[in-house]
């Protein structure tokens, strides 16, 4: 087996890729940092030259996971301009292409059960892609009367919730939960619904 640290001289960084391996295909309490060793190529020992535990090198993984969701976002969001609206459904859009894209990033970040706020830097990190969501949120809702308009964090953790829902019951194969739509679809639907709630798209 090929010594992925040792070749690029990043032995932390051949961890983290090997503890993703891991968490996408066995869960994030389905391995050992032995077997994390292992398939980096080095001695289980060298694991805690880096990482205190399994659980620190999997907020690693998670605080890599929330730079690349923020960049993931933040490309939609731009994307999706001029416009307002595109611009804010497209980030619902990049949520289901993220989890899809990077499977153990998103299982680290959101089915470890470890804290943001573990340390600065992932509560950092975490709290980037939020930031963005939530500035195409504020634009958005600026069309809304301020007397009737919803806190920017409150509407993006809406839709958040929405589309976190969509993936974890329709985008990642969970048992018993198909649908006869695309998660795409659920989450645009849900998504007009949601704003034509708050006045923000006409009736159809």
């Amino acid at each position: 087996m090929s010594k992925r640290g040792y070749h690029h001289g990043n032995l932390r960084q051949a961890l983290v890729d090997a503890a993703l391996e891991l968490v996408r295909d066995k869960g994030p309490t389905g391995f050992t940092l032995s077997e994390a060793a292992k398939l980096a190529g080095v001695t289980p020992a060298a694991v805690y030259r880096h990482f205190q535990g399994r659980e620190d090198l999997i907020a690693e993984a998670a605080r890599q996971g929330y730079l690349i969701f923020s960049d993931v976002m933040e490309f939609a969001y731009n994307k999706g301009q001029p416009s307002a609206l595109s611009a804010f459904e497209a980030t619902g859009r990049a949520y289901l292409a993220f989890a899809r894209k990077y499977p153990g990033h998103y299982v680290a970040m959101f089915e470890s059960g470890i804290s943001v706020n573990r340390s600065p830097e992932l509560a950092e990190a975490a709290s980037g892609a939020n930031k963005i969501l939530e500035q195409a949120a504020t634009v958005l809702s600026e069309r809304i009367p301020a007397d009737k308009r919803p806190p920017a964090n409150m509407f993006s953790a809406h839709i958040w919730a929405m589309s976190h829902g969509v993936v974890e019951l329709f985008a990642r194969g969970t048992p018993g939960t198909r649908s006869p739509y695309s998660p795409e679809d659920l989450l645009e639907a849900g998504i007009g619904i949601y704003l034509r709630g708050l006045g923000l798209i006409s009736n159809d």
